[in-house]
């Protein structure tokens, strides 16, 4: 029962941060900068994004609660701390992107939430394998989202000058 306890308010506090860093500022068609960009074929539909990230929120606060549930378990801390390091990172990647225009800055966040989320799930899985499992979803989304970023820098050498950055919020 206490893993549902620790579900039931971790994936929804994941869920709430991650829709507050997703409204921060204009993203995808609803962002002129964005629509100004040469992007990679491979870039998946506006649509897909919110949907994934949803999941994924919903996979690693599960993924989370179970470490959060393993009381005593040796190096729960650790594990923790990492993964809320690697949150906050993901949390800054869009208002980074979409509001400041800074790809460069943007690609090295996502490095840094792809090393996080690595050892991350390494540390999940010395306390429970399945909460390992639930972090490699997240991980290869992040890659994907690693290598379009990379080319959507490669693709626009000159993207920070496109359209003036966001200073104002979505949120209210």
């Amino acid at each position: 029962m206490s893993l549902l306890r620790w579900a039931a308010v971790i994936v929804p506090l994941i869920l709430l941060l991650g829709f507050a860093s997703g409204r921060s500022v204009p993203a995808g068609s609803d962002n002129g900068w964005y629509l100004a960009l040469h992007k990679p074929a491979a870039t998946p539909p506006d649509w897909v994004f919110p949907v994934v990230w949803s999941v994924l929120y919903v996979m690693i606060g599960l993924a989370l609660a179970m470490i959060l549930n393993a009381r005593g378990a040796r190096g729960r801390g650790l594990a923790v701390a990492l993964f809320a390091a690697g949150f906050a990172l993901a949390l800054a990647w869009q208002p980074v992107f979409f509001g400041a225009h800074r790809i460069g800055t943007a690609l090295l966040i996502i490095v840094g939430m792809l090393m996080l989320g690595i050892a991350t799930a390494l540390a999940f899985g010395r306390i429970r394998s399945g909460a390992a499992w639930l972090m490699v979803p997240y991980l290869v989304w992040v890659s994907m989202a690693g290598v379009l970023t990379w080319q959507v820098g490669r693709m626009n050498p000159d993207a920070g000058t496109l359209v003036p950055a966001a200073h104002t919020s979505q949120m209210l």
